[in-house]
């Protein structure tokens, strides 16, 4: 779980996007200064939902005297009309903070859904799930924590906390070689190393390279093998490394991948393809305080 230290900028951001110079007019001009209501943030649809905590702390941010109740924990499996939020307070505020609420919570719980049908694919494996570093820039993580609440695991956050040598990398060291002795020579003995191949016979070069050079090697990325290729090269590796398939692999083809026993599948679609989830904000109690 975040702390809100830890994304209260993004939601920061985002409502000033939509807040603008002059807040919200309509409300401003059509909900009366004293109205309060209570309003329950909706599911529209079943499935597994992500972004309760961000979506309540988004309208805490514009009025800490709003009255927030979660009634759902992250990643719970929900029917539609579920309600997973539910607000009390001043009913302008409660608007202007609607949309950006709706937002974030339908984005992270459409990823948090999509990733949940593709661990489901994956029961019975080795494998898992894991996102990429194909996210909406600035939301990477809400999104990576929509992906742990569907029961999907993370890959490298960023490019800070883990080495993976793909080919411009080799090419631009002057080999697989080189780059493999640079890492080993300046990589932290916590970071994992991975390397990305094309080929069986790649990956067979790149095995002998390392056991001849005595280089560092956690990881093997196999982009765009085919589910006969991976097994092969399940075999072929008998565990000595980490094995993750990537590349041209959907929600659809996971089970057919998994099968060859392939410890990881990236997929770059949960994060960013995914289909927004249908979420709601219905008003279900109002009244017009008096003036003191």
């Amino acid at each position: 779980m975040l702390f809100a230290l830890q994304y209260d900028e993004i939601l920061v951001n985002a409502l000033r996007e939509d807040l603008g110079r002059a807040g919200d007019l309509t409300s401003n001009l059509t909900v009366p200064a004293q109205a309060r209501c209570q309003a329950n943030l909706v599911a529209r649809q079943p499935g597994v939902v992500a972004g309760v905590e961000v979506a309540a702390r988004v309208f805490k941010l514009l009025d800490p005297d709003i009255v927030v109740e979660r009634k759902v924990s992250e990643g719970a499996r929900v029917e539609a009309g579920t309600v997973l939020v539910h607000v009390s307070g001043s009913a302008r505020t409660i608007l202007a903070g609607e949309r950006t609420a709706l937002n974030f919570l339908g984005r992270m719980s459409g990823i948090s859904q999509a990733t949940a049908t593709g661990v489901a694919q994956l029961n019975g494996t080795r494998s898992k799930l894991v996102a990429t570093r194909k996210t909406t820039p600035g939301l990477r993580m809400l999104e990576k924590w929509a992906v742990l609440s569907g029961g999907g695991e993370s890959h490298r956050f960023g490019l800070d906390d883990g080495i993976l040598i793909k080919d411009n990398h080799v090419a631009l060291a002057g080999g697989v070689v080189q780059a493999l002795k640079s890492v080993q020579q300046g990589a932290p003995h916590l970071i994992k190393v991975e390397l990305e191949v094309d080929t069986l016979q790649q990956m067979e070069e790149i095995v002998r390279v390392v056991d001849r050079e005595k280089l560092r090697l956690d990881a093997m990325l196999l982009d765009n093998f085919t589910p006969a290729q991976l097994r092969q090269a399940v075999e072929q590796v008998n565990g000595r490394f980490i094995l993750e398939a990537s590349g041209g692999i959907t929600i659809d083809r996971l089970s057919e991948v998994a099968a060859s026993g392939v410890d990881l599948i990236s997929l770059g679609a949960l994060t960013h393809s995914v289909r927004n989830f249908d979420v709601a904000l219905d008003v279900v109690e109002s009244r017009v305080a008096a003036h003191s």
